[in-house]
């Protein structure tokens, strides 16, 4: 058995029925005029203008922003500003290592080469 039943085909006639009068309630007639945009007063204009992509507002608040926040975390909330890295401290020959207690032996000297 396949298709739809009487009651099944009743019902897909009445739903299509109904969206094309929807789709058709939709549209504007000519009498029914779009109502024009009102104005925007001067703190919504502003902000219109302000959120614009590649506004340079936009763009110079996002700099100063990005700049404040690598100061904040580099210089302020780590524990040893960013430019300072940690070096071990160079051995030379006669130097004693602290946690064995080594002596550093002397380097050898070649005679004849140079």
């Amino acid at each position: 058995m396949s298709g739809y039943t009487p009651d099944e085909k009743l019902r897909v006639e009445q739903l299509t029925k109904l969206r094309r009068q929807w789709l058709k309630d939709q549209e504007l007639s000519p009498r029914e005029p779009v109502l024009p945009a009102k104005p925007l007063g001067p703190i919504a204009k502003f902000w219109a203008g302000f959120l614009e992509p590649k506004s340079l507002w936009r763009l110079y608040t996002y700099k100063a922003y990005r700049g404040g926040v690598f100061t904040l975390t580099r210089y302020h909330v780590s524990e040893r500003p960013y430019g300072i890295v940690e070096l071990k401290p160079r051995l030379f020959p006669g130097d004693t290592i602290l946690e064995t207690g080594e002596v550093v032996p002397e380097l050898p000297e070649s005679h004849g080469h140079h």
